[in-house]
């Protein structure tokens, strides 16, 4: 009976959460919006993740 309960968890959720550039996201690509401003300033606007890999490292290094 657990194996069964198990096996339709991951049926339910196959597909849900993708590993990208940054992190561990529900979509597939990061999305990052990236645009330099009418002064030449380069800035990078991305969606947040379920987990990135920035925050993971600091966890692990603690």
């Amino acid at each position: 009976m657990k194996n069964m309960l198990i096996l339709i968890i991951a049926v339910l959720f196959d597909g849900c959460l993708y590993v990208n550039d940054t992190g561990i996201s529900t979509r597939y690509y990061n999305d990052c919006h990236e645009y330099y401003d009418s002064m030449g300033i380069y800035h990078k606007e991305c969606p947040k993740n379920l987990i990135d890999y920035k925050d993971l490292q600091i966890k692990l290094d603690d």
